[in-house]
């Protein structure tokens, strides 16, 4: 730190000296202005001596010229001659502004490196910088350190008769420790009331009676609850969690933006950034990450050193078709009025099914919505053509039977 205080000192009172040198020593290099007026009006005496030897203006305009500049020359003489005529700047104030300067350009740049910069850190090559943030990586802390030093939460608002359910609900599992139902629904109530820690484990049961057969999404729900514990935080247990969804979904969502999370967290926003970033630029607008990572994307991009980052153009930000509030909400409409608004709706979608595509969200909405149309015909055939777009998706094939057993066209 000594070395940089010395350079930055040096070079401020070099660039001080080299302004304050060409403001003392500022002058006209011609001399004072009305000396070089007289050189003018001379020149122009001989000028005129020479046009009248040649005739080239009459004798009475030629005197009356020669009067004329001879008057201008007595008056720029007498004020060269005059006491402190000339245009070189008063010395005392030509020291105050230099003082003036020199305070600004020292003073100045170390008071804005005080407020702006980073006084007392030392200079972090881009090497070092790599080695610590791998470091950081290695070396972070684990999932129950940062757990202890969590302080208590307010759990949720909850009824008296769900926190006795739940009680019942832990205790049935207990004894039922393979019941893997059991534990999907002590999962889910434990988040409800806030347990993260409860319900990461609670799910950690399901994955492990699940066996081979669990998905990638278990496996992000588990390392979603962990972070939740954890107060953001992607621990190492998290991370090998993600990994595990990764392996079986090279292309979650969830993983890859917690992954992105990770590293701007061990010290690689440059990481973390171009893992956002491309993600997000292959994602539709109602994708449950985007909104997160809209929220942090730009401060991430400032922190990786990109500049005039700006916000893809989603797919899909538009309506996406009748959602479960419009379909209730119709049910106080008439027949006739019911069954016209709801066919709108979902005459929309198939459309922009047909044409466009859109996430299985979308599909299992338009088969559940043709079942409370009564079209189980259309609705079997779209849900066989869902089947074929996302085989070789688990997940979205259990959200597609979901909806093909509420609309009675299951197999």
């Amino acid at each position: 730190m000594t070395v940089f205080w010395i350079v930055t000192a040096a070079l401020a009172l070099l660039c001080a000296g080299a302004l304050v040198l060409a403001l003392l020593r500022g002058r006209r290099a011609t001399g004072p202005a009305e000396a070089y007026d007289l050189e003018v009006y001379r020149d122009q005496l001989k000028e005129i001596e020479a046009d009248a030897a040649r005739g080239k203006i009459p004798a009475e305009e030629a005197e009356r010229l020669r009067v004329e500049i001879s008057r201008r020359l007595l008056a720029a003489d007498a004020k060269l001659q005059a006491p402190g005529s000339g245009s070189d700047q008063p010395r005392v104030l030509g020291f105050a502004l230099a003082a003036v300067i020199a305070l600004l350009v020292v003073g100045g740049g170390f008071g804005l490196y005080t407020q702006m910069g980073a006084p007392g850190y030392g200079d972090v090559p881009l090497k070092a910088r790599l080695a610590r943030a791998e470091e950081a990586l290695k070396s972070r802390p684990s999932q129950a350190t940062i757990e202890a030093r969590i302080p208590p939460q307010a759990a949720p608002d909850a009824t008296p008769q769900y926190q006795a359910l739940v009680e019942r609900l832990r205790k049935a599992v207990e004894t039922r420790p393979d019941d893997i139902q059991g534990h999907v629904l002590l999962t889910r109530s434990e988040a409800a009331l806030g347990n993260f820690s409860a319900a990461y484990k609670a799910q950690s049961q399901v994955i492990r009676l699940k066996g081979d057969a669990a998905t990638a999404k278990d496996f992000t729900d588990l390392a979603d609850m962990m972070i939740l514990a954890a107060g953001g935080y992607v621990s190492p247990e998290a991370q090998a969690v993600l990994e595990q969804a990764l392996s079986r979904d090279p292309d979650n969502g969830v993983a890859r933006y917690y992954g992105g999370l990770m590293m701007a967290q061990v010290g690689r926003p440059d990481v973390g950034f171009r893992m956002w970033n491309k993600l997000l630029r292959e994602s539709s607008a109602q994708d449950p990450w985007v909104q997160p990572i809209s929220d942090q994307i730009q401060d991430l991009a400032f922190m990786a050193g990109v500049q005039n980052f700006q916000m893809p153009q989603l797919a899909g930000g538009t309506a996406r078709g009748p959602s479960a509030a419009d379909i209730d909400a119709a049910r106080d409409m008439t027949p006739e009025e019911r069954q016209q608004m709801i066919r709108g709706m979902v005459g929309q979608l198939s459309s922009r099914l047909a044409e466009e595509g859109g996430p299985v969200e979308d599909w299992a909405r338009l088969i559940s919505s043709l079942g409370v149309l009564g079209e189980t015909d259309r609705a079997s055939a779209i849900y066989a053509e869902a089947q074929t777009v996302f085989a070789e998706s688990p997940e979205a094939l259990d959200m597609l039977r979901g909806a093909a057993e509420r609309a009675g066209v299951a197999d």
